[in-house]
């Protein structure tokens, strides 16, 4: 139930683990787990490693993890990754609590408040993972670097939902309006976001970013 696209975070919405086994398997020593961001964009780099072997998998993000001890659902999906020098790519297809599009573009309406379209769906079969449909954020801000961390609170709002009320919005199209109209002669940026009551820190999926221009 992947999208096949590159999984959208808010600004340290998720990390890679890396567990350094060569040196553990060396000395004896305890396996230290070193952990990187992962960009909003789905994508991480990380430059100053030590050759040798690791596990390694993402972690902490809005998505069924590759590696949990819960004994009510236990999973290891963790890749044991030769780092040896020069440079070592991996891809991880993580699947997402929720999966979050636009339906459209967003409208700037006449009294320069704008109103956006957009559709959450499923996005694992993992019935551990399926929870109730907690709420749906309208962001905005004059920067592009969007997520519940990082948004204007006086243009920005939200749909929360009950119980399992926003259940039957799954696969419908759902709309917001900004609480405020927006400044003249600027640029806002916009997203869409939506979280359920999972078990990993209620973290919000997203769409990517669009922007919109007021004259």
């Amino acid at each position: 139930m992947t999208t096949g696209k590159p999984i959208q975070l808010q600004p340290g919405g998720a990390l890679i683990r890396l567990e350094e086994l060569s040196w553990a398997e060396k000395t004896g020593a305890a396996v230290i787990p070193q952990d990187f961001n992962v960009k909003p964009d789905g994508t991480f780099n990380n430059t100053k490693l030590f050759s040798g072997s690791y596990l390694a998998y993402p972690f902490n993000g809005p998505f069924v993890p590759y590696y949990s001890t819960d004994s009510g659902n236990p999973l290891d999906k963790r890749q044991k990754v030769e780092i040896q020098g020069g440079s070592t790519t991996i891809e991880y297809q993580v699947e997402p609590l929720l999966k979050v599009e636009w339906v459209g573009q967003p409208v700037l309406n006449a009294d320069k408040t704008v109103t956006v379209s957009f559709r959450f769906s499923r996005g694992t079969s993992n019935s551990f993972y399926i929870k109730d449909v907690d709420q749906a954020w309208l962001y905005i801000s004059n920067v592009p670097y969007l997520g519940d961390n990082t948004r204007d609170p006086n243009l920005s709002n939200s749909i929360v939902y009950s119980g399992t009320s926003g259940n039957t919005a799954l696969g419908t199209t759902v709309s917001l309006t900004s609480k405020l109209p927006l400044g003249n002669a600027r640029t806002y940026y916009l997203r869409v976001g939506a979280r359920t009551k999972d078990n990993i820190g209620q973290r919000f999926n997203y769409t990517d970013v669009k922007s919109i221009d007021v004259p």
